[in-house]
C-alpha cells in the first residue's frame, strides 16, 4: 500500500509507517495542483490543513483507502463524502489534548490575573499594581462546551482550582467524571462565569457564538476559544466586550488566520480586538507543543496499524 504525507510532520512518521509495511512518500512542500496530479496512485493520505479533501479532490483519488488527519479537527475533510466512498477517516485528538488543556488553563489564568498586561507594562518600565488587580478563579462556574477529548482534558486540570465545572454536549447523556455535572443548555446560559469552547467546526457550529447566543447569558462571562476560530463571530465578540457582557476573551484561533486575505472591515475589527486590554490572542498553538508533535504521530500510527489489521 502506498501512502503520501503532504504536510510537515515530525520525522518519526515515515519510518514508523514503513515499519507497518507501507510504501511512504513524504512531500511536505507539495502544492495542491501537484497533489491532484499524483494522488490517484495512492491508497493512504496523511494531511494537516493543506488541502480540503472534498468531492473534487476525491474524484482524483480513486484508490484512496484511508485519510489520516494529523490533529483533532476534521473540518477540512468532507466526512460524508469519505464515508459514502468507504474511505476510512482517522484523526488524533488524543495526541494533543493534554497540550491543549494546559494551554487553555494557562490562557484562563493569564486573562483573569492580567499576567500578559502586567508583564508588558513592567517591561515598558510601568509599575501599575491597582490597574492589574486580578480575579480569582476559585468559586467560579466554568462551563465546558463540548465534552470530548479536549473538554475532558480541560476539566481534569480544572478540578483542583475550587471551581464548579458544568458541561454541555448535545451528543452525551452521561459522563464518567464525578467532579463535572452534565447540564442542559439553559443551565449554561444561567450559571456560566467562564465559557470554554471545545466543539468541532461544522455547519451547525459556524458562528455559533453570535449576538443571539451571547444575549442568552444571564450574567457577564469570560470566553475561551481553543477550538476553531469560525465558531466565534469577532464582530459579535467586539460588540459585547464593549458592552461588558463579555468580561474578557482568550483566543487561540480566529475566524480568518490569513491576515493578508482580510477585507477592510474585517481588518478594522481585528485591529480593535488586538488592541483591547480584555483580549489575549495566541497563534493557533494550543495543541502545538514539542511533545504533542511526536504524540500525534504515535496516535496515528497506532490507529493506522489497527486499520490495516481489520
Amino acid at each position: 500500500m502506498k501512502c503520501i504525507i503532504i504536510d510537515k510532520m515530525h520525522p518519526s512518521i515515515a519510518p514508523a509507517l514503513e515499519g507497518l509495511g507501507l510504501e511512504v512518500d513524504y512531500f511536505p512542500e507539495i502544492n495542491q495542483s501537484e497533489i491532484l496530479q499524483i494522488i490517484g496512485t495512492y491508497e493512504g493520505l496523511i494531511v494537516r490543513s493543506k488541502v480540503s479533501v472534498d468531492k473534487t479532490f476525491l474524484d482524483q483519488a480513486p484508490n484512496l483507502k484511508f485519510v489520516a488527519r494529523a490533529g483533532a479537527g476534521t473540518d477540512n475533510l468532507d466526512t460524508d463524502e469519505l464515508e459514502t466512498r468507504g474511505i476510512k477517516i482517522i484523526n488524533a485528538p488524543e495526541g494533543n489534548r493534554d497540550t491543549l488543556a494546559e494551554h487553555t488553563v494557562g490562557l484562563l489564568l493569564s486573562l483573569l490575573n492580567k499576567i500578559h498586561l502586567a508583564s508588558h507594562e513592567v517591561k515598558s518600565l510601568q509599575w501599575n499594581r491597582e490597574a492589574n488587580r486580578g480575579e480569582e478563579l476559585m468559586g467560579k462556574t466554568v462551563a465546558i462546551f463540548g465534552y470530548g477529548n479536549m473538554g475532558q482534558a480541560v476539566a481534569h486540570r480544572l478540578k483542583s482550582f475550587g471551581v464548579e465545572i458544568i458541561a454541555y454536549d448535545k451528543y452525551k447523556n452521561e459522563i464518567a467524571e464525578d467532579f463535572v455535572r452534565l447540564v442542559p443548555l439553559k443551565t449554561i446560559f444561567n450559571k456560566t462565569d467562564v465559557l470554554s469552547l471545545h466543539i468541532p467546526l461544522t455547519q451547525e457550529t459556524r458562528h455559533l457564538v453570535n449576538e443571539t447566543f451571547i444575549q442568552k447569558f444571564k450574567k457577564p462571562f469570560y470566553l475561551i476559544n481553543t477550538a476553531r476560530g469560525e465558531i466565534v463571530s469577532l464582530k459579535a465578540l467586539k460588540y459585547y466586550l464593549d458592552q461588558n457582557a463579555i468580561l474578557g476573551a482568550a483566543l487561540d484561533v480566529l475566524e480568518n488566520e490569513k491576515f493578508d486575505s482580510l477585507n477592510a472591515i474585517e481588518m478594522e475589527i481585528l485591529k480593535e480586538i488586538i488592541n483591547s486590554r480584555k483580549i489575549i490572542i495566541t497563534p493557533h498553538i494550543a495543541g502545538w507543543s514539542h511533545q504533542s508533535y511526536v504524540r500525534i504521530n504515535e496516535v496515528l500510527i497506532n490507529k493506522i496499524k489497527n486499520y490495516l489489521s481489520e
